[in-house]
């Protein structure tokens, strides 16, 4: 709990330099809020709160998952100045709203309430609509944050919905005792079930698992491309560990029929995202297909929920969040050149200005398809090793499906080193030395889990 008390304080910090005029150092308040709160995490998490129990506890699980999110948040974080020139009057707003939203995720890391659950996406979201449309003479970022607010309120009345449900049948919020009764109960009624696909669906939207999932192209093409990069990686990160800990913790005793629903959506998922990525012409938009072909991969691991699961679940997070990070990094710039344009014609001859951005990009890109000696390429491998014990025939589907991916995200690199510049590019301003410093570090990390990723495993595993 004391990181979050860390973040909330930031965050207020973060907002009042704006207010006093000290906008410029917000971004350097966030950071060192952040740092602080990573160092926090490592620690005994003992303080005032901890009487909460039955609501929040910041167990092993939560810890290591806190831990990726807030490292992923640093390195997002450290790209905001020269993203942000389009809104530069409020940046502080948007670095305390981001910060709010952190906390938000650590809730639900942490839940052990429905109660708890519902308040950690509610924290989490809330920014996220304002943080979408943060470009306010962007007419897309409009848009984005519209759809987002209208589709994700939708889906809160889902969730609501569902948890007013399992409540009518169970009598309590606590996740412990409605796993005692899904254990027990022989012969649950129809509306429990129903309860349970509410609250699946609630979720579902929040990681865009096919068919709920329409919203995230434009929202993130909308959106400002490090609210983008925040979206694709720590929500995501968020919404898979509560819907994994939801469903193994509180309704275990039901897994035929949520898995079976589950079989259905991810062979959806991942269909229908990489066809539909093969399609695009914007780089934004191609990302986002990505995303939801990548939750369709995740998915794999609600086969074979054990100790062994959660920690291939975390490694996957780690590894596809610091390629989100280093896809990003390129992305950005290129539409500091263009104007805020991501058409993947405008990055032609990026790695002749700029080969150490064009470079994370492209390392990014191949271990998002798990290509081997990336860090995408071993978690995808312990991700199907073990789902195909149970399920091969979705094995098989997801290893179509990252061939499939392979085609659109060469078509990026293509156009970083094998297109005539273009003479925008060719005359851009170089990029500042903390991306390339950045984009350093995702190419060290990326390379290293992929060639010596028992450290790291080790490591997991011992935190459970």
């Amino acid at each position: 709990m004391n990181v979050i008390v860390i973040l909330f304080i930031t965050a207020v910090l973060s907002l009042y330099a704006g207010v006093f005029k000290a906008g410029k150092s917000s971004q350097i308040i966030a950071i060192i809020g952040i740092i602080a709160a990573l160092i926090t995490s490592f620690f005994n998490d003992c303080s005032f709160f901890d009487r909460y129990t039955p609501l929040f506890v910041f167990d092993k699980t939560a810890k290591i998952f806190t831990q990726i999110s807030l490292f992923t948040a640093l390195l997002i974080l450290l790209l905001g100045k020269f993203a942000f020139r389009l809104i530069d009057r409020h940046q502080s707003e948007v670095y305390s709203l981001i910060l709010f939203s952190l906390c938000g995720v650590v809730t639900l890391f942490g839940h052990q309430n429905l109660v708890t659950l519902f308040l950690g996406i509610e924290i989490l979201s809330i920014p996220l609509y304002v943080l979408a449309g943060s470009n306010k003479n962007d007419l897309r970022s409009n848009e984005a944050s519209m759809k987002y607010f209208l589709l994700g309120a939708f889906a809160t009345g889902f969730l609501l919905f569902g948890i007013a449900l399992i409540y009518g049948v169970t009598g309590s919020f606590s996740i412990s005792e409605i796993r005692q009764y899904s254990i027990e109960i022989g012969s649950f009624p129809v509306i429990y079930l129903t309860g349970i696909i509410l609250l699946m669906v609630g979720l579902l939207f929040k990681i865009s698992i096919a068919p709920f999932h329409f919203w995230a192209p434009d929202v993130y093409e909308g959106s400002p491309s490090l609210i983008t990069s925040f979206m694709a990686s720590i929500v995501k990160i968020a919404g898979f560990v509560t819907l994994f800990k939801l469903l193994e913790n509180a309704f275990v005793g039901q897994l035929a029929q949520w898995q079976h629903i589950i079989f259905y959506l991810s062979i959806l998922t991942m269909v229908s995202a990489n066809v539909m990525g093969i399609l695009q012409k914007n780089a934004k938009r191609m990302l986002a297909y990505s995303s939801i072909s990548h939750a369709g991969y995740l998915l794999l691991i609600f086969f074979n929920t054990n100790a062994e699961s959660t920690y291939v679940l975390g490694f996957y997070l780690l590894a596809y969040s610091l390629a989100t990070v280093g896809v990003f990094i390129g992305l950005i710039y290129v539409e500091r050149i263009y104007q805020g344009l991501s058409d993947i014609q405008l990055f032609n001859g990026l790695a002749k200005k700029n080969p150490i951005l064009a470079l994370a990009s492209s390392v990014s890109l191949l271990s998002m398809a798990g290509i081997p000696l990336t860090a995408g390429f071993m978690g995808k491998l312990t991700l199907f090793a073990q789902a195909l014990e149970t399920q091969p025939i979705l094995v098989i589907v997801a290893v179509l499906g990252s061939a499939v991916s392979i085609a659109y995200y060469l078509k990026l690199i293509v156009a970083m080193y094998f297109k005539p510049q273009n003479e925008e590019i060719k005359s851009a301003e170089n990029a500042p030395l903390i991306y390339e410093l950045v984009a350093i570090a995702v190419i060290f990390l990326i390379i290293a889990l992929g060639v010596f990723p028992q450290p790291v495993f080790n490591a997991l595993s011992s935190a459970w």
